[in-house]
């Protein structure tokens, strides 16, 4: 029988008093932006098709005119039918704002919006109970909505074979063709060969691959090849049923129209660079839920993007901590902290943002929540106009409709 989980839909209303609304390092200017916004979310599972949609859409409007008018966007959705035994249609799509510059601040006038479509079709075949085959051909499609962004289609094909050899240990061996068309007539060709593997035990969960990538790109006459040992390692262990553990990190040759910022949400592309760039990045953290129902998140990341065809190399650490603390039924505390460190080797500059927050939180109803916080960021630079601070204020209403 076929199940899916209900729809869920909540509606928001935010106002958010800022006294730098350009988070500039001179002539600030405070401003009041007002944001409606829906978020919804459905599963369908399981069944012969398959489907996760999830996201949030808003729109705000600065009451002093600050920015134009802004939609605001972060969605995705992942479906697949089952058109025969062991074929399979995969498609998917992920909307988001994403910045354009990671040298200057996330303001909406460095933000572009970035949607990437992939479908195709996927077919398994078992070759014993132990042996599986798996190919993959996908079409991708990625746009953004500033025009001068470089959009871009590319053609994923892929083989790979799977040996089960416990319950608990899977290994294998996959390769992969990734050959995209920039709109401005670069072409970027990636082939890549892995040993891919994951096991299980009672509390923890490793999986990831290991193996060489090859990367080239045209342009007009000219062509530059690059090659790496790339991979990805991910684990998840419970620590006890009240505290969990995580540790991701990837090595890839890729290009800012590809999908990796959404598969590693911490890590940024930096969109006025060059198209080829070598992404290592990582990400930890813990999580711990208290008896009185406190809970308390901490996650470090960094990462380092190195632009083959310019050899510029930009490197980001981060540090966040998330908590919240109810105090009954009705009322919770919310604070968090964020740190981050970055440097820039094309002018040789460093930055550090350190931004901070405190609220809470009261449900009037069952589907009815009134918010407020209050923060402050500040980001110091060895380039005096990247510097600035920032104080706000958010006062905000939500109600569930589903």
């Amino acid at each position: 029988m076929v199940q899916a989980e209900p729809v869920t839909i909540t509606g928001s209303l935010d106002n958010r008093f800022t006294d730098n609304a350009r988070r500039v390092s001179t002539n600030e200017q405070s401003d009041l932006e007002t944001r409606v916004g829906v978020s919804f979310q459905h599963v369908k599972d399981p069944g012969r098709c398959n489907s996760n949609l999830n996201g949030r859409v808003g729109y705000g409007y600065w009451l002093d005119d600050t920015f134009d008018p802004e939609l605001y966007t972060d969605a995705g959705f992942q479906g697949s039918c089952e058109l025969a035994h062991g074929l399979d249609w995969t498609l998917s799509d992920r909307l988001s704002d994403v910045s354009q510059d990671t040298r200057r601040p996330d303001v909406p006038d460095n933000t572009t919006r970035k949607n990437v479509f992939t479908t195709g079709p996927r077919y398994t075949l078992f070759l014993t109970q132990r042996d599986q085959l798996q190919f993959s051909l996908q079409y991708q499609n990625t746009e953004f909505e500033e025009p001068e962004q470089t959009d871009s289609d590319r053609v994923i094909g892929s083989a790979a074979w799977n040996h089960l050899f416990s319950s608990t240990l899977t290994a294998g061996l996959s390769a992969s063709a990734n050959q995209a068309e920039l709109d401005t007539g670069v072409e970027i060709d990636r082939n890549t060969a892995s040993i891919t593997f994951a096991k299980s035990w009672s509390t923890t969960d490793l999986e990831g691959s290991l193996g060489v990538s090859e990367i080239e790109t045209k342009f007009g006459s000219g062509s530059q090849k690059s090659d790496a040992l790339v991979g990805d390692l991910s684990i998840n262990r419970e620590i006890n049923p009240s505290a969990d553990f995580f540790f991701t990190v990837s090595r890839e040759l890729t290009d800012q129209t590809s999908d990796f910022d959404f598969q590693f949400g911490d890590f940024e592309f930096n969109l006025s660079e060059t198209e080829a760039v070598e992404v290592t990045a990582l990400s930890t953290g813990i999580q711990k839920l208290f008896s009185d129902g406190s809970t308390v998140s901490a996650g470090i990341s960094a990462s380092r993007s190195d632009y083959l065809t310019s050899e510029i190399k930009e490197d980001r650490v981060g540090l966040n901590l998330l908590g919240n603390r109810p105090l009954n039924s009705r009322i919770s505390l919310t604070s968090s902290l964020r740190l981050n460190y970055l440097t820039f080797e094309e002018d040789d500059s460093e930055d550090s943002i350190v931004a901070f927050d405190v609220g809470v939180s009261y449900t009037l109803s069952r589907d009815l929540g009134l918010n407020a916080r209050l923060g402050h960021e500040r980001r110091s630079s060895d380039v005096s106009s990247r510097e600035y601070q920032e104080n706000w204020l958010l006062v905000g209403l939500s109600y569930r409709f589903l």
